[in-house]
């Protein structure tokens, strides 16, 4: 078979080869190589920021460039028009783009140096090889959302073609799409799940209202990996019973890589191959493992955008057994989206409303910060903080996107505030439901 991912991604000027080469000989590192190489890293790329950066130059001021003095980088300092953050060379055109969910509320756009982006692949496909999945053959049943514009649709279709999976859309998850969705496991020969936690959870929980087993009617399945959210105990054991097949649990960031995922033996391992993961206390310390602290990443080798002390917004512990090889997150806090409500029967996870900050988000820093609350089955409430009041025709733009991702008919309310109020951890959650579902 053609490898027709490693090949659209080589077209389109990712040099896979040259990565998945220097991903091999960082693996092969021993523990004593592998500390040379993190400190070399860390010297090289704050260094390479320095020299490009002006965005960084600026951050840093006069602070001496040593690793405890260097500022810690949070999602408010990148809320600026990407022109302003790229260093010499580089542009939108040759580099990866994109925009971060937003679901801790700080949403911006960023950039990877294409050698950086052919890294992450890399990094996701040699994970996930631990459990027999192969990119270029491997099905892949995709639980995440799609633009729904006729040419973003079109280009993410084509892409789910070239990339060997079949998508589900999660905007609208009733027992009359997921039973659809059951049907499609009953005629398609799946290899593994991969996508949105929640989504995942609600199609579980419809097998075992109707006594079925995913397995006994997909054999091919081997294995699901859940991400973006929380996965709770209670949850993966219902998708253990349900699917039949083990369950992985993996936590990343669009803008960095894999940050961690579960191995072979069960360890929450923390990629140490692409990223620097650190746990710092209030005060920019790093605290002893097994104690709790926010998570800190570096991304060693994106030189086109740095993300360099950069504060990804959870809480997190790392084992105590953990080397700097090979890093053990023993637990992390936070990152769990409720589920909307809908007047129709719809139940659509809060990470939908990821594809309605894209109507909302433009390049120029103008919203700060959002929280949706859904107050009443048909009511939500949006406050943000942003430099200027949104005008009608912003709002306008707003609800209309809603109505296309969600449904029509809902009533939002738009109010303006200096400052968003934040839970214990200070994280910020985008989406936040009141309305609690009738058990059944």
């Amino acid at each position: 078979m053609i490898p027709l991912f490693d090949l659209s991604l080589q077209l389109n000027g990712f040099p896979m080869k040259e990565a998945k080469a220097e991903l091999r000989k960082i693996i092969a590192l021993s523990e004593k190589e592998h500390e040379a190489f993190l400190e070399n890293k860390k010297v090289e790329i704050v260094n390479f920021h320095l020299q490009n950066n002006p965005f960084y130059q600026e951050l840093i001021g006069l602070n001496a460039p040593n690793w405890d003095n260097l500022p810690v980088l949070n999602k408010r300092n990148l809320q600026k028009p990407l022109l302003e953050r790229l260093s010499k060379g580089y542009s939108s055109k040759n580099s990866y783009v994109n925009k971060t969910s937003g679901s801790s509320g700080d949403p911006f756009i960023f950039a990877k140096d294409k050698y950086c982006h052919a890294l992450t692949w890399a990094s996701n496909m040699y994970r996930f090889g631990w459990y027999g999945i192969d990119f270029n053959c491997s099905y892949q049943a995709r639980f995440y959302g799609i633009p729904m514009d006729f040419i973003s649709n079109k280009k993410e279709r084509f892409k789910d073609l070239l990339s060997h999976r079949f998508r589900f859309s999660i905007f609208d998850l009733s027992d009359v799409v997921l039973e659809t969705i059951l049907k499609k496991f009953q005629n398609k020969k799946f290899d593994y799940i991969n996508g949105y936690t929640s989504s995942i959870v609600l199609f579980a929980k419809y097998l075992k209202k109707k006594n079925i087993i995913l397995k006994e009617i997909c054999p091919t399945l081997k294995v699901c990996m859940v991400t973006s959210e929380m996965l709770f105990e209670t949850d993966k054991i219902l998708l253990e019973q349900q699917f039949g097949i083990p369950i992985i649990n993996e936590y990343g960031a669009s803008e960095l890589d894999l940050i961690a995922f579960q191995n072979p033996n069960g360890e929450w391992q923390v990629n140490s191959e692409t990223l620097f993961v650190e746990i710092l206390d209030d005060n920019n310390q790093a605290v002893p493992n097994g104690t709790s602290g926010r998570i800190v990443i570096t991304s060693l080798f994106n030189k086109a955008h740095p993300f360099i002390r950069y504060d990804i917004g959870d809480i997190g512990i790392l084992d105590e057994k953990s080397t700097l090889k090979k890093p053990i997150l023993k637990k992390l806090i936070g990152r769990t989206n409720d589920i909307a409500l809908l007047p129709s029967g719809k139940k659509s996870p809060g990470l939908t409303f990821y594809y309605v900050t894209k109507s909302i988000i433009e390049d120029d820093g103008n919203v700060k910060e959002f929280i949706i609350t859904q107050t009443k089955i048909d009511t939500f409430e949006i406050e943000y903080v942003s430099e200027n009041e949104l005008t009608a025709t912003q709002i306008q733009k707003i609800e209309k996107a809603i109505t296309i991702y969600l449904e029509s008919g809902l009533t939002f309310s738009f109010s303006r505030k200096e400052k968003l109020e934040r839970n214990k951890n200070g994280k910020l959650k985008q989406f936040i439901s009141l309305i609690k579902e009738i058990k059944e």
